[in-house]
């Protein structure tokens, strides 16, 4: 007998998310989780810590722990290379199509002229950085820049892809103040705060879609 739900339950089986963070199985020995409760009592993974007397959170394996079972953190440093990575890509785009349509060819002296330029240039700047954000994400939780370096972005709760909602909002988020107003001066911000944030190193976008990023290496 199958165990999916059945077809219109809105569910997924979990196997349909390869990072979702998976149910012990109904026992049976040698289970990685051992025989008591997941994610209580030394760990994850049953009587042991595999990572040697604390997990790298900071949380101690305890109960109720988000991330109890998820890969370890990604290293801030590498996510803001991935970053800057993501950025020259897209970036290179935004620069063909704006001086494809003209949007950098104006070179007369007017404020409302160099305004509704420099507004055009912003406006593609955001739909494409949003965009590439969430199609990248939602597809396999990595930009180019993470899949180059070894991470992804995962829901807090479950360690799943996030969905198509809270990308949006992570992307919308990082990319709007940095097109329209603050520019690299925001990006700083946001993901400076991974530096210091504890225990889930999330930027303000994180916080605001409820992601973390984690290592795939």
């Amino acid at each position: 007998m199958s165990s999916e739900p059945p077809p219109g339950s809105g569910q997924q089986p979990p196997e349909d998310d390869p990072f979702r963070k998976q149910p012990p199985p109904a026992g049976g020995s040698g289970s990685p989780y051992g025989s008591g409760p997941p994610y209580g009592g030394g760990g994850p993974y049953g009587g042991g810590d595999p990572y040697g007397g604390g997990t790298p959170y900071g949380g101690g394996g305890q109960p109720g722990d988000p991330l109890a079972g998820m890969p370890p953190l990604a290293d801030s440093g590498r996510r803001t290379l991935a970053r800057i990575i993501d950025m020259i890509i897209v970036g290179i785009v935004v620069w063909l199509i704006t001086l494809g349509f003209g949007v950098n060819e104006y070179d007369v002296d007017g404020d409302q002229i160099e305004y509704s330029k420099s507004l055009g240039q912003s406006l593609v700047a955001a739909v494409l950085y949003i965009a590439y954000d969430t199609l990248m994400i939602v597809k396999s939780g990595q930009t180019l820049g993470k899949k180059w370096l070894g991470m992804r972005v995962a829901n807090l709760d479950n360690g799943a892809t996030p969905s198509v909602q809270n990308t949006l909002i992570r992307s919308a988020v990082l990319w709007i103040p940095f097109a329209f107003c603050c520019a690299c001066i925001w990006t700083a911000i946001s993901g400076g705060v991974s530096f210091f944030d504890k225990p889930y190193k999330q930027g303000l976008h994180d916080k605001a879609a409820k992601t973390v990023v984690v290592s795939t290496r």
